[in-house]
């Protein structure tokens, strides 16, 4: 399993992904879930994948090697989308039956996002039959993977304001919280941080268990929810 988050701000976009894969308990991998597609200057996107690995990579396969560099053709975000969608489609034509043979789900999902040119940023969520849809004002963020227990916190974090710096902060609380709760989802983690209109990026980091900001993090969060909860009124019944 995995979790990775992507939000959409007015100011940019935030993109975090964890590196866990397994296939049981005895079989745990590291591989990365985050892909990045850049051409600075032109055009910046960022590809978050979950689901079957084996799909995943044959799917960025063909983003990176099929034929005419489809993702350097797209006009638009929104071409950009299909050409990942159109992708997808294309492995499974390919290998649905195989799985099928095997009783095994063609299972996939992708959070894909960026900018191209003067248009606005964008972000999708895109499915496993290759379809999509669009982050909006009242949905600013998508989570594919082992997504429930990081949610609340976003649901009352984020927003189209949210500076970017507090909705990383707000992702990686997320993906904590979901790290501490399901043994599926693990370090190192990806974290990327894209500010509306500059088509380049500056903040990409790995981060480890041995990070120190990201162990005050978790430290002091889980302090302050034990002193929020210590504080609540007592119950009455």
């Amino acid at each position: 399993m995995t979790y990775c988050v992507g939000l959409q701000l007015d100011a940019g976009l935030v993109f975090l992904s964890d590196s866990r894969t397994n296939a049981g308990v005895d079989h745990i991998s590291t591989f990365r879930k985050m892909t990045i597609f850049s051409e600075p200057g032109v055009r910046i996107m960022v590809l978050l994948s979950s689901g079957n690995l084996a799909i995943s990579q044959a799917v960025l396969n063909e983003l990176q090697h099929g034929e005419s560099n489809p993702l350097s053709a797209a006009k638009n975000m929104v071409d950009a989308a299909r050409v990942v969608g159109d992708a997808l489609r294309k492995v499974y034509v390919r290998d649905n039956e195989s799985f099928k043979e095997f009783g095994l789900d063609f299972a996939a999902s992708f959070i894909f996002g960026g900018q191209i040119g003067h248009e606005p940023t964008k972000l999708f969520q895109i499915y496993a039959a290759g379809n999509f849809i669009e982050a909006t004002l009242e949905t600013p963020y998508f989570q594919v993977g082992e997504s429930k227990y990081g949610k609340p916190i976003l649901d009352r974090v984020i927003k189209p304001s949210t500076p970017l710096k507090d909705a990383a902060k707000c992702a990686l609380i997320s993906m904590d919280s979901t790290i501490r709760s399901n043994l599926s989802v693990g370090m190192p983690l990806d974290l990327l941080i894209y500010e509306t209109g500059s088509l380049s990026i500056k903040t990409h980091v790995s981060i480890g268990s041995d990070d120190p900001y990201y162990a005050q993090l978790r430290t002091q969060w889980g302090e302050r929810l034990r002193e929020a909860f210590n504080d609540m009124p007592d119950i009455i019944y």
